[in-house]
């Protein structure tokens, strides 16, 4: 009487051990391809928020040249280089706005101004506020810039 591994079913008897674990290495194989799928995903995130970061800082950066731009500009507006000796300045003179040139810096950037004059005894103290604002597709940044001078 012989045994005939043939006519035995798999699930009685299987003499490669590798055989009955065939399952499972499947299993792996997709667990491990989710974990390494969620760690792309999470990385790709990393990068998202870290490029945005990148960008609104660079922007921020630009908004802060602006407005300090602006504020020179209102400075000599109100003390400008050629004024006679007796030359009074007075907040009019200064423009409520100040367009940056067409350079890369300032580009997609505006600048607000305003000035007041306050007295304090006998000198007249002048304060200059300048705001840029530059932006590109949903990026909006905003600086502000306050000066005081006297004359």
């Amino acid at each position: 009487m012989s045994l005939n591994l043939f006519s035995l079913s798999r699930s009685t008897y299987c003499p490669y051990p590798a055989h009955r674990q065939g399952g499972s290495a499947l299993v792996i194989g997709i667990f491990v391809i989710t974990v390494m799928f969620l760690l792309a995903a999470a990385l790709i995130n990393i990068v998202e928020d870290a490029d945005t970061g990148l960008t609104q800082e660079v922007w921020g950066t630009r908004a802060l040249a602006a407005a300090n731009s602006g504020a020179d500009a209102a400075l000599a507006q109100l003390f400008p280089l050629n004024a006679a000796a007796n030359f009074t300045p007075t907040c009019a003179s200064v423009s409520n706005t100040w367009t940056p040139p067409a350079v890369v810096g300032f580009h997609a950037c505006s600048v607000g101004l305003s000035c007041s004059a306050y007295s304090v005894g006998a000198i007249t103290q002048y304060r200059i506020n300048s705001t840029a604002v530059c932006e590109s597709g949903e990026t909006r940044v905003s600086r502000q810039v306050e000066v005081e001078a006297r004359g």
